[in-house]
């Protein structure tokens, strides 16, 4: 039986997405990739996931920043401190992190959108939509027309908004975000994917 290659998310947006990219491009290794519904469940569970783990199994793990990406570091670090990690950096590698460890499974964390800034899922594919499209650049305006006594959703979550106001308009309306990337509705061949790609090859190849 070959070595455990688990990639560990937030939810079933992700896990599609994710699934969506790889089959786009064909990738190589193959590994498992887990919704664990909802950020709480994956920190509490990472710990155990990582006892269970050989020194040849490798676990990848994929969150969101959202407002405060030191703060979400510092909860992976921890995790990873107590679990008997060392040469933890203090802040996550830009094109990803990956700890390599001669006895323990690897672990590679990536924080979204780019492990630098705040967001979320839906400000990384920001970055896989089309430029200059005109529907998008019409639910900016209608976005920043809604009166702010009238806005329910809360600033943070101004991208997600944007994304979700964008795939209402497109010819399946309201596609799910892993089902708009098979759809092409975005574009899996960016930077921001290759970025993304290199990071899960260092991590499990």
């Amino acid at each position: 039986m070959s070595p455990l290659k688990l990639l560990v998310v937030e939810g079933a947006d992700d896990q599609h997405v994710l699934y969506a990219l790889l089959k786009h491009h064909n990738f190589k290794p193959e590994f498992e990739v887990y919704d664990e519904r909802g950020l709480s469940t994956l920190l509490e569970r990472l710990p155990e996931r990582l006892k269970l783990l050989t020194g040849s199994e490798r676990v990848g793990v994929i969150i969101d920043a959202d407002t405060d990406i030191r703060s979400r570091w510092a909860s992976i670090r921890t995790i990873l401190v107590d679990a008997g990690y060392a040469n933890i950096p203090d802040e996550p590698d830009p094109t990803g992190t990956v700890i390599a460890d001669e006895f323990l499974p690897w672990v590679g964390v990536w924080i979204m959108p780019n492990n630098a800034l705040p967001g979320m899922l839906e400000d990384y594919l920001t970055h896989l939509l089309p430029l200059g499209d005109s529907l998008l650049n019409r639910a900016n305006r209608v976005l920043d027309e809604i009166p702010f006594e009238e806005q329910r959703f809360p600033a943070r979550h101004r991208q997600k908004a944007l994304i979700h106001t964008w795939l209402a308009w497109q010819e399946s309306p309201g596609s799910p975000l892993g089902l708009a990337i098979t759809q092409h509705y975005f574009s899996a061949n960016s930077p921001q994917v290759d970025n993304l790609l290199a990071w899960l090859t260092r991590l499990f190849a």
